[in-house]
């Protein structure tokens, strides 16, 4: 038996792909049978407009294990942009989640045990982009689920690489700034 999973956190920034593209979920695993449970079933029914919570699915009527809340960053208020989030995204993050059980990440065991929560960000653009690549978008947001579960569940990164590196690290949008460019 696998040890008790009370609650991991991690995050990824998968980019490189066409404008619009680029994923940086972040995550909150934990058991369902505590504080985290209680956490998932309060967002599920605490449906909010323009930030709705729902199941990542593989296609209708086949929900990921563990199961998965998506819970959108970005406002959602425009049909093309929630078909987009609520179909290549919702199927990418399903499968960055079984990702994460066969690279062993989250223990086979433990599928019907643990949740996950997923914070998605998606650019607002993909819904102006008339050529959107959607196979990119997918591979994008499955790869970067998979990573951020990966970080939450081996605790990356660990603090001594934080505080080895924590002087040689300039937030990309902070530097932005400094440069002007923001």
């Amino acid at each position: 038996m696998s040890e008790k999973i009370t609650l991991r956190v991690g995050e990824a920034l998968v980019a490189g792909g066409p404008p619009g593209t680029a994923a940086e979920p972040e995550v909150v695993i934990g058991e369902m049978d505590g504080p985290f449970g209680t956490a998932f079933a309060n967002l599920m029914g605490n449906q909010t407009k323009g930030h709705s919570k729902v199941l990542a699915i593989m296609n209708t009527d086949i929900m990921v294990r563990p199961p998965t809340l998506m819970v959108s960053k970005v406002t959602v208020n425009d049909n093309r942009y929630t078909n987009i989030l609520m179909g290549t995204v919702q199927a990418a993050i399903a499968n960055g989640v079984l990702d994460s059980i066969r690279n062993k990440d989250i223990p086979k065991e433990k599928v019907n045990e643990l949740g996950i929560i997923v914070s998605v960000w998606l650019n607002p653009s993909v819904s102006k982009d008339d050529n959107l690549d959607h196979k990119v978008l997918f591979d994008i947001h499955r790869k970067a689920t998979s990573s951020a579960i990966n970080k939450a569940m081996t605790n990356q990164p660990d603090i001594d690489w934080l505080l080895e590196n924590q002087d040689s690290i300039i937030h990309k949008y902070f530097q932005m700034g400094l440069d002007g460019k923001i």
